[in-house]
């Protein structure tokens, strides 16, 4: 199954990367654009096997620096009832 995993800073977490965007956004004339954050999406190919607990135990342990960044985990709505 695929998993997806959304990380972003936390708030408060300066984004360099957001503001340089937020920046040429503002040159190129683009309007209304208050704030801009980024992130990544990492996508996992797992087996039905494993868990929604050991994809957080990787999260926390290595896709997600977590005194600065928080991670969303997407399953799969199969996935989902099947794990509760």
């Amino acid at each position: 199954m695929k998993v997806r995993i959304y990380v972003t800073l936390k708030n408060g977490v300066l984004d360099p990367q957001g503001k340089a965007i937020h920046h040429a956004l503002e040159s190129l004339d683009f309007a209304g654009v208050n704030d801009v954050r980024v992130g990544k999406l990492i996508e996992l190919e797992v087996d039905s096997s494993v868990s929604r607990e050991e994809i957080d135990k990787m999260c926390d342990k290595l896709l997600a620096n977590t005194v600065i960044e928080t991670y969303e985990i997407e399953l799969p709505e199969t996935a989902m009832e099947a794990n509760g």
